[in-house]
């Protein structure tokens, strides 16, 4: 058997980030301000400059600070695996190789823009990040990276997942988090929402107004976000930069791309170092894969709108549900956002990306297969990556291709056994697309007029 594992050195491992915008075909529609709708950066009481500079960069590679390359040498390069156990359990001639981001100490990708923003945050004289978190994999990566820099943590956790995952909140407590859950007492934004529906489970676009008045009422505080903008996608460039490394290794090179979707960081942390190839002429089908009952993509239109639900974060142009939509309780917490990635979304727009959405059942049942195979469990996040992995693995099957797939794994399921026990117990059940949720929150999307 070929080798399984394909490791890089520390003097592997990426000494710069790269910056997607230097090369984008068509330029991103600048930010707009929430009042004003003119176009705008983002808030620098909310920001350090330093952030603010890297959003909008136009420069190929942004340097890593070697504080924080010493950090990422905890666990650092990660380990891009072939999956040969799964591809003879799916009898598939195809070559699938995974990148397990859950080898960091949060478990997830999100570290890795985590202490890049508690670095910056701590340079530009902060004492404190406010933050919201969805399934709590970011929440425990920024409770991670603002120990590490020394300063303190305040997390808005959505509610569902606050008690879905009850574990999540107690990682975060060991790094000397605060959390609570969202909608919160603690801002007038969640006592409003409480006030209207003392039952309501929260949704990220919730959170982050939370997170986003907590910071913007406080000197000594910097929101923090960990998906979403254009430097947060950017820090995870990491795991595609590393992944061409070991592709390289293992003398192979992607046919296909699959990552899921939730604000799209870790999918493009993956995929964005291969976008200067397919804009050459290399034939890399990338596949980005969401929930059905939150398919911001695949349903969702591409326009404006804003980034949380009290529209105090500025109007992106991206694929959204409106900003409004809370979505239902699936256990993929993290990707119960109402929009993507601007990013994400202007390549999807430009036809370099496309999206699939999947039913949480069909995600499970996909992801105990894979573990099974592979000894991994795996996020309920990545999970719906994983199903169109075995959908891509059996049309390969089926047509006698030896096609290379490269699956973003982007953390492991161990604080998420809950939802694990509820697949196999028969209790999971699926959600219908919300259609007529969704029609009243785009019926609320702000009016920009374009130049």
């Amino acid at each position: 058997m070929d080798q399984t594992k394909y490791m890089l050195t520390e003097k592997e491992i990426p000494t710069a980030w790269y910056n997607v915008q230097a090369d984008l075909p068509k330029p991103l529609p600048p930010l707009r301000h929430p009042g004003t709708t003119e176009p705008t950066i983002l808030p620098p009481p909310l920001f350090p400059a330093s952030l603010n500079e890297q959003e909008h960069s136009k420069e190929r590679y942004i340097d890593i600070p070697e504080e924080i390359q010493q950090i990422y040498r905890l666990w650092r390069p990660t380990t891009l695996h072939r999956a040969h156990r799964l591809e003879k359990a799916l009898g598939t001639p195809a070559k699938i190789f995974y990148k397990y981001e859950g080898e960091s100490p949060a478990g997830s990708h999100k570290l890795n823009t985590a202490v890049a923003q508690a670095y910056y945050a701590k340079k530009a004289g902060a004492k404190r990040l406010a933050t919201e978190t969805g399934a709590g994999q970011w929440g425990s990566a920024l409770s991670m990276g603002c120990c590490f820099m020394g300063l303190e943590c305040k997390v808005y956790m959505v509610k569902v997942s606050y008690h879905q995952k009850p574990y999540r909140r107690v990682l975060m407590e060991v790094f000397g988090a605060k959390v609570v859950p969202s909608p919160s007492q603690d801002t007038n934004i969640g006592r409003k929402i409480l006030g209207d529906d003392p039952n309501c489970s929260g949704s990220l676009g919730i959170a982050i107004s939370e997170a986003v008045e907590d910071a913007a009422t406080r000197d000594d505080t910097f929101y923090s976000l960990g998906s979403v903008l254009n430097h947060v996608l950017m820090h995870q460039t990491v795991i595609g930069l590393e992944t061409k490394k070991q592709l390289e290794k293992a003398d192979a090179y992607p046919d296909i791309i699959v990552g899921c979707i939730g604000g799209g960081s870790n999918f493009a942390g993956m995929f964005l170092p291969f976008v200067p190839d397919k804009l050459k002429g290399k034939k890399i089908q990338v596949i980005a894969v969401e929930p059905e009952a939150c398919p911001s993509i695949t349903k969702g239109p591409y326009t404006w709108d804003f980034g949380d639900v009290a529209g105090m974060a500025p109007i992106a142009k991206m694929h959204t549900l409106g900003h409004g939509f809370v979505p239902p309780p699936v256990h993929a917490g993290g990707l119960r956002y109402h929009g993507m990635a601007p990013i994400v979304s202007h390549l999807a727009n430009l036809g370099l990306v496309e999206a699939r959405a999947v039913n949480q059942t069909a995600i499970f049942r996909s992801a105990v297969e894979f573990a099974k195979a592979e000894g991994i469990i795996p996020a309920p996040e990545p999970a719906h990556a994983i199903k169109v992995v075995f959908d891509e693995a059996q049309k390969c099957k089926e047509s006698g291709e030896k096609k290379t797939i490269v699956l973003a794994l982007s953390g492991h399921g161990h604080f998420d056994l809950g939802a694990y026990d509820e697949y196999l117990s028969g209790k999971l059940q699926d959600y219908d697309y919300p259609k007529e949720m969704v029609a009243k929150a785009l019926a609320q999307l702000p009016k920009v007029v374009e130049a």
